[in-house]
């Protein structure tokens, strides 16, 4: 099977020109979505091992 570069870069561009791009709104609404969904993320997380710890401490006695 033989490999033509030319081809491929036009195949290339013209699947570019297909795309649907979203506009730079749609792309700092999602951008400020999933920097919140982190942080509530991180918090969970850190009020979850908050809670796991002081059981352990209080199961173990440690300090």
């Amino acid at each position: 099977m033989a490999i033509n570069p030319v081809k491929f870069i036009r195949e290339v561009r013209a699947e570019a020109g297909r795309v649907t791009w979203p506009t730079r709104r749609e792309t700092l609404v999602t951008t400020g979505q999933v920097m919140v969904l982190c942080v509530a993320a991180a918090l969970f997380f850190f009020i979850i091992d908050q809670i796991a710890g002081l059981g352990v401490r209080t199961l173990f006695g440690g300090g």
